[in-house]
């Protein structure tokens, strides 16, 4: 396992990147970017293929003997293999929210090891909100393309105990399908909000909510930023299994099944209700 204080660099490094990609964003974002559909039937613009070349061009300077698996130049018919320590990057996770211009759309990049992402970065650049996690969660208020400061000048973060008034739960704004609001109704909640992105794991992260079910399929790229400044920050993400969400599944394409992510230990029987 890598040792913290280098996760804690790598973090930073990740963090730097993002903002220069969410500069390139924001710009296309500014005009009119041109969408596409895939294959799969989502969208695709001008911003995720540019994002990710940025991307992928700048970690091949950081870690240029680790492999990188994302999302826009994934080809599922030619799955790759992966070693233990891998890469996931989402140039533009939120794409739906990106053309519908609600500014709840992220850049994600995460290291993983061993199954486990060690190190993630989430950045809304239209909210100039960054989280980055190495061995620590961290916040910071930054422009596109601006310099990320140190980590000691950065806001850590952490979540919360649940409230004894009841559960805030946070929710996909594109994807809430039955399966879940049906798994919402079985707890205590007290509140409820949705969002986009991977923004819900940073909401759960930094305290302001405590649970958030996806019980339909996403990808691997979906969540592993996610996951890394969540766990980083207290939290946890459960699936199906009852176990810690695992990454490297390339003989089922990179698929995650569905999950829980919660700001402390899951409650008892939620997890397996799911």
């Amino acid at each position: 396992m890598m040792d913290s204080q280098t996760r804690n660099e790598l973090a930073g490094r990740f963090g730097a990147i993002a903002s220069q990609a969410g500069k390139l964003i924001m710009a296309i974002y500014a005009d009119a970017p041109r969408v596409d559909t895939k294959p799969d039937g989502s969208p695709v613009s001008d911003a995720d293929r540019e994002s990710e070349r940025l991307i992928r061009e700048q970690l091949s300077k950081v870690l240029p003997d680790v492999p990188l698996v994302a999302e826009e130049s994934f080809d599922p018919a030619r799955c790759p293999q992966v070693p233990e320590r891998f890469l996931l990057v989402d140039p533009l996770d939120g794409t739906r929210e990106f053309i519908s211009r609600n500014g709840e759309f992220t850049v994600n990049i995460a290291l993983i090891d061993n199954g486990h992402p060690i190190v993630g970065c989430v950045y809304a650049p239209a909210c100039n909100a960054m989280y980055i996690a190495g061995a620590h969660a961290f916040h910071a208020t930054l422009s596109p393309g601006a310099a990320l400061p140190p980590l000691a000048e950065l806001k850590p973060i952490a979540t919360r105990p649940y409230p004894q008034a009841g559960l805030s739960a946070v929710a996909s704004r594109s994807h809430l399908d039955a399966n879940t609001q049906n798994f919402l109704k079985r707890l205590p909640i007290a509140s409820h909000r949705n969002a986009g992105s991977s923004l819900k794991f940073c909401v759960i992260a930094q305290g302001e909510a405590d649970v958030y079910p996806r019980l339909a399929p996403t990808m691997e790229w979906d969540t592993a930023a996610g996951q890394a400044v969540l766990v980083a920050a207290g939290g946890c993400v459960i699936g199906t299994d009852g176990a810690a969400l695992r990454y490297g599944k390339a003989e089922r394409g990179f698929r995650n099944d569905g999950f829980v992510a919660w700001g402390r230990s899951p409650l008892s029987g939620a997890a397996n209700d799911a």
